[in-house]
């Protein structure tokens, strides 16, 4: 619908102010009645009668398509009917090669061009053929509106379309960034904004975390409660996610059950009681599809250190204090700062 609604209004207001410009030509030559009858159905009435069979059809573009080859036909016929008045006629023909090339392209135009001459035909067996090009002052004065008018309308459409086009390409690049189940980062944006963190890190001299976490016993709940259960465990520990983090933070989906953190300006101990709150909140849930089922979360940290060489190197420090977070017992968090001296820093008792 809205693609009917944007053709119907450069349609109505363009044939509503060529009335001015044809009927400029007309007045003082004593044209028949009906003559005038037609013109005014087809510059008032039409564009009702076009938007609804557009908004009516199975195929809106379609028929929208068809509507401008109308356009055209019966263009062709008031070009001839008023003589080949320059001015008008012009403007008539600039107003089809904007709204053929809109709908179809170059195709679309040479059929255009094709249908105009065709309505010349038309006119000059109903009519009879007449010549007479000069546009006098009155006629001009009666063009105005339609070329102050319709420019202004077609440069509207696309500034409005412009706008749209700006909305969605937003909204996709979004999608780009997303992950779809859990409403989190996707692992490839987050990686991006991994690199960029590590990279301020280095010039500024700030401090700053990165988290690992695995949602423990994951692979169990998918065999016992199927995959459907194990979804629905993936959304709930990714609102929690969102939830408890601040809005500095960076959360995203590193991949399977495993979620990845980034804390700027929080030091790991820092970092610790704010997954500790996310830890805890977690082993509260309850999954709908699986009503006996005990969520933990397993969480590895590592701070930023001047000595790591790249972003990669940051991570593995994460991973690995992941890993010994699983190996202790799971449903802990783990910092990397503290694994030299093999002090752990565990939470509740594992699962």
């Amino acid at each position: 619908m809205s693609f009917v609604r944007r053709a119907f209004w450069p349609r109505a207001i363009g044939l509503g102010v060529g009335f001015f410009a044809v009927a400029g030509v007309f007045w003082g030559r004593g044209e028949p009645l009906w003559l005038w009858g037609a013109l005014a159905l087809y510059c008032y009435v039409w564009p009702l009668l076009a938007y609804r069979i557009a908004a009516n059809s199975h195929a809106p573009y379609i028929a929208e398509q068809r509507h401008v080859l109308i356009d055209s036909l019966v263009a062709g016929f008031w070009i001839a009917t008023i003589q080949f008045n320059v001015l008008p006629t012009v403007m008539l023909l600039s107003m089809l090669a904007m709204n053929n090339t809109a709908a179809g392209g170059v195709r679309f135009v040479a059929l255009g061009i094709l249908l105009q001459v065709l309505g010349v035909g038309l006119s000059v067996l109903l009519l009879g053929f007449g010549f007479s090009p000069k546009t006098t002052p009155q006629q001009v004065y009666a063009s105005i509106p339609m070329l102050v008018v319709h420019p202004m309308i077609i440069g509207l459409v696309l500034y409005q379309l412009a706008i749209q086009l700006a909305k969605h390409k937003k909204a996709l690049r979004e999608l780009s960034r997303i992950d779809n189940l859990t409403r989190l980062f996707n692992r490839g944006h987050w990686k991006e904004l991994l690199q960029f963190e590590f990279e301020q890190c280095q010039q500024l001299k700030q401090g700053a975390s990165l988290a690992l976490i695995d949602v423990d016993h994951f692979k169990s709940t998918n065999d016992q409660h199927g995959h459907i259960a194990g979804d629905m465990v993936l959304r709930l520990v990714g609102e929690r996610i969102a939830h408890n983090l601040r809005s500095e933070d960076l959360a995203g989906r590193y991949g399977g059950d495993e979620f990845c953190i980034l804390l700027p300006r929080t030091s790991p101990e820092r970092a610790q009681e704010i997954l500790e709150r996310l830890r805890s909140d977690v082993a509260t849930l309850q999954c709908d599809e699986a009503p006996n089922l005990s969520l933990s979360l397993s969480i590895g940290i590592a701070g930023y250190e001047q000595h790591l060489t790249d972003a990669t190197a940051w991570l593995r420090e994460a991973d690995r204090a992941l890993y010994e977070a699983k190996r202790h017992g799971r449903n802990r968090i783990m910092l990397a700062n503290m694994l030299t001296n093999d002090e752990w820093v565990t939470g509740s008792t594992p699962a």
